[in-house]
């Protein structure tokens, strides 16, 4: 059964309260997709801080202990420590693309919902979705991080 949804316009206190009700739902429906498009965004941006942390305490770590053992300031063996800040960097990176990956499909799948209930009727869409800032900053960070995978493991680019 297919509503009849008014224009999106200034509800009239005369009108039929069925009517009413129904457009006041349709419009808290389209705000709820707003809302959850934004929380994407926030758990984007959770992965993009735990990636973060994890590719710069792990280079910084790796970093470390290969100017001690350059300089011949450590004596024992510093791979146990440098292969550790690597594979923080490695988890770093892969959390960043697996966070990104989730993010795509994710909006696809509720981009999909919504052209459903606008198909139907049953929402407005008036407002877009906006290309997902967060979304470029987790595509800067996957390069960073792929340049810091570059210096750890073949010791090139921009972090030598």
């Amino acid at each position: 059964m297919k509503a009849k949804l008014a224009p999106p316009a200034v509800i009239d206190d005369d009108e039929d309260p069925d009517l009413v009700s129904v457009e006041l739902s349709a419009r808290r429906t389209g705000m709820s997709f707003q809302r959850t498009r934004m929380s994407a965004d926030r758990t984007l941006m959770s992965v993009i801080r735990t990636s973060l942390s994890l590719i710069s305490f792990g280079f910084t770590i790796y970093q470390f202990f290969q100017h001690l053992q350059e300089k011949s300031l450590w004596s024992g063996s510093s791979h146990a420590a440098r292969n550790f800040g690597a594979a923080l960097v490695y988890l770093g990176v892969g959390m960043v693309v697996v966070g990104i990956v989730y993010h795509l499909q994710f909006m696809r799948g509720l981009r999909r919902e919504r052209r459903t209930l606008t198909a139907q009727g049953l929402i407005h869409s008036q407002s877009t979705f906006p290309v997902s800032f967060t979304l470029l900053v987790a595509l800067a960070l996957l390069f960073v991080g792929l340049a810091a995978i570059a210096s750890v493991t073949l010791n090139i680019g921009p972090f030598d």
